[in-house]
């Protein structure tokens, strides 16, 4: 047992908009939960526990990301050098390059190469305070590959203090061998990479590209599915682009959550709050594709629709392994609040992993995830970057200290 003592804590209420500060708290760990957690004059008395010093510190919940794209082999920097010096994006493409030039690259890779680079990835984002992540699939879009990539994702959850949930994303893009047949490819996806997939246990929910240069929203109908025939909870790549009204075919089955959504309209939000689906926020992408149209924040708050932020880190359009960042961009470009931002990444977060519960709070019963920072307010998380004022990190209630630290 430990007992956590001298720290400020920051509160979180699901049905709030806010996070609250208990300035002199105490925090009980007992095995992997939390035992009790509030004001140092109500805490329960431990004589045997570990008592550790807080120093002061501000203690959040262990941070969640809860959108990644994070195995994938080869670069693409190249690629960006060419935009930078007026290539566009299709002719990029018709020479090899987007997504098929990642898709050829992670085919090629072996499954050490792939966990090599997965590691390293997720050691940088677990070093900015991330206890819990999201891992995605979709750059093999065929069995053997998927299943590799799936299988990667495991390995990091058993090899790293992070705990990893995996979502199948078959259908991210067409494969060549489908060229022109993408109802063939999703015959493919809903008869055979996904029944296949998940009876091996690699998948814990189920992710669709549906967009103008994507699937169509029949297309992704057929997937979600066969996703909900397997008991598999599903998500949705939604109106990055276009509106395909992505967004209310994702809450029609009672989606965790639709992701991006910068072309997002009221119906659609509307939606998505009868459902209970987290609007999933990405500001690396909407920087680094250089977009000008931000999500509907206003609609999304007026109709209570939780939202939370991610890194989307992926080779193509955000390669970005910081959290951090994301809450600074968040504020930045998207205009939220520096409570919504840690909401975000907390306990909104959890909801888009269906972990509402079990991570995001500091609740009794809950897992001890938690990160102690070296700020006195909340909201230094948001307002500066560059900086990592992580002082340590518990996962499965035992303490990390970061590298740099020790």
């Amino acid at each position: 047992m430990q007992r956590i003592e001298n720290i400020q804590l920051v509160t979180l209420d699901a049905e709030l908009s806010d996070y609250g500060l208990i300035e002199d708290a105490i925090v009980i760990v007992n095995g992997t939960h939390i035992e009790w957690a509030g004001p140092a004059f109500d805490a329960p008395s431990t004589p045997t526990a570990e008592v550790i010093d807080g120093q002061g510190g501000l203690m959040t919940p262990g941070l969640v990301d809860c959108h990644t794209h994070l195995i994938w082999a080869g670069s693409r920097a190249n690629e960006f050098a060419q935009r930078l010096h007026g290539a566009t994006y299709a002719e990029i493409a018709k020479a090899g390059g987007g997504i098929a030039a990642t898709v050829r690259a992670t085919r090629e890779a072996s499954y050490d190469e792939l966990l090599q680079l997965a590691l390293k990835r997720a050691k940088a984002l677990i070093a900015q305070g991330v206890t819990t992540l999201e891992i995605k699939s979709g750059y093999g879009l065929d069995l053997e590959t998927e299943r590799k990539q799936l299988q990667v994702a495991r390995a990091v959850g058993e090899q790293l203090p992070v705990r990893v949930k995996t979502t199948l994303l078959a259908a991210h893009a067409i494969p060549p061998e489908f060229k022109n047949n993408a109802d063939g490819y999703i015959d493919e996806i809903v008869e055979r990479i996904l029944p296949t997939l998940a009876d091996e246990g690699l998948v814990d929910a189920v992710d669709a590209f549906c967009e103008s240069i994507g699937f169509s929203p029949a297309q992704t109908q057929r997937v979600f599915e066969a996703a909900q025939s397997l008991g598999l909870p599903v998500k949705l790549h939604a109106e990055q682009i276009t509106n395909q009204q992505g967004a209310q075919l994702a809450a029609q089955f009672e989606a965790l959550s639709a992701d991006h959504l910068e072309q997002l309209d009221e119906e659609g939000v509307q939606a998505m709050a009868a459902s209970g689906t987290v609007a999933v926020l990405l500001p690396g992408a909407f920087y680094f594709l250089r977009d000008d149209q931000v999500p509907p924040i206003e609609l999304l708050r007026k109709h209570r629709v939780p939202m939370a932020i991610a890194t989307d880190a992926n080779p193509g359009s955000s390669p970005i392994h910081n959290l951090q960042l994301m809450l600074q961009m968040a504020a930045t470009f998207f205009k939220l609040t520096p409570e919504e931002c840690l909401r975000g990444v907390t306990v909104n977060a959890a909801k888009a992993l269906g972990m509402y519960g079990q991570v995001g709070e500091i609740k009794a019963g809950m897992k001890a995830d938690l990160a102690l920072w070296d700020i006195q307010d909340a909201a230094e998380l948001t307002y500066q970057f560059g900086v990592n004022p992580l002082i340590k990190r518990w996962y499965d209630g035992v303490v990390h200290v970061p590298a740099y630290k020790q």
